[in-house]
């Protein structure tokens, strides 16, 4: 019974000695150069790298946390001079940024980061510390899409350019609602897929303004967008401007993608081309005899002319046509314009 009762009193005096705070454990022994490392490995985690923005250096600092593998900075003052739009969201407790049609959000503690509305990781997660967030340095290349350098403790961060222009046969248009995109130089996970936004200009060379909706596959466009692109097959990136290239507008085009079975030459030395293989439309055929006429564009994926003697049997071409055509199998119609795309060897 005594030993009981000291049992009980030795558990009441250690359980308030934890809540007053007045019993602590002995340190365990530590040597002297034990202690030297440790602390020299927490210095060198926490060490402040300086960061430079287009030459100019700011206040702020960065820092690399022991166990991750690159350094953090400071994501307000960085995003922010490079000209982008900080907002808390406080329904998805997380930072939105958006510059242009650069849109991304950030959350804390989450390694997942929004780039062309598709998601990725970069192997760090952003964390907060003293009330600012932090991420990691690749997050102004791969998200940001500016170009940055680490040396030594210097972190170096400069913009880089925004638009790059690119010209190809349209073989896909996509309208569903807020995702709308236009496909070019190419089908399946072939080409470039081209969102576009409400900010989206289209236009022809000359100026005159023209809306998604008057766009048809089988046009030549010149598209102004983004420097980046995702990783996806295709790849997939913002178009700021679309200027139709062709100076003859044919609404309705219809379009085959396949190969060149045959060339058929007629008595009066036209050429008709049979393509068999895959519809790029409702109304398109997967086969189709397209005859070629002084007007039929020759082209390859980017738009640029190519010479007749390019068609030749076993080629991987694409066909686009009016909607008028015979009713024989496989039918009959006029070849507006043939984009080469490979050559069978």
């Amino acid at each position: 019974m005594k030993t009981s009762l000291r049992t009980s009193a030795a558990l009441l005096t250690l359980s308030l000695a934890l809540t007053t705070g007045v019993v602590s454990a002995a340190p365990a022994a530590t040597s002297p150069n034990q202690t030297k490392a440790a602390q020299n490995k927490a210095g060198a985690s926490l060490s402040a790298y300086a960061i430079a923005i287009n030459g100019t250096a700011i206040t702020e600092t960065g820092f690399q946390p022991s166990g991750t593998k690159e350094p953090l900075i400071p994501l307000r003052t960085v995003a922010e001079s490079l000209g982008f739009k900080i907002t808390w969201n406080t329904a998805t407790k997380a930072v939105d940024l958006n510059k242009g049609n650069i849109y991304t959000t950030v959350k804390s503690g989450e390694d997942r980061y929004v780039i062309n509305k598709m998601y990725t990781s970069l192997g760090t997660a952003p964390l907060t510390k003293a009330d600012k967030m932090y991420v990691p340095a690749s997050f102004v290349s791969e998200v940001l899409h500016q170009t940055v350098s680490v040396e030594g403790k210097n972190i170096v961060i400069t913009s880089a350019a925004e638009h790059v222009l690119e010209t190809g046969v349209i073989t896909a248009i996509r309208n569903s609602g807020d995702t709308s995109s236009i496909q070019i130089k190419g089908t399946g996970t072939a080409g470039l897929v081209l969102n576009v936004s409400g900010d989206t200009v289209y236009e022809k060379t000359d100026g005159t303004k023209l809306a998604l909706a008057d766009l048809q596959i089988g046009m030549t466009v010149e598209a102004e967008h983004a420097v980046f692109s995702t990783r996806s097959l295709p790849p997939q990136t913002p178009a700021y401007r679309i200027t139709v290239q062709d100076t003859k507008a044919q609404a309705d085009m219809l379009g085959t993608e396949g190969t060149l079975e045959e060339i058929i030459k007629a008595e009066d030395g036209s050429l008709s081309l049979r393509i068999k293989g895959s519809a790029l439309s409702d109304l398109s055929q997967s086969e189709i005899v397209l005859r070629l006429t002084e007007d039929t564009l020759l082209v390859n994926a980017s738009g640029e002319a190519v010479e007749q003697s390019a068609l030749v049997q076993g080629a991987t071409v694409m066909g686009f046509y009016s909607p008028v055509m015979t009713r024989s199998l496989p039918p009959i119609g006029t070849a507006l314009k043939v984009v080469v795309e490979t050559v069978q060897p």
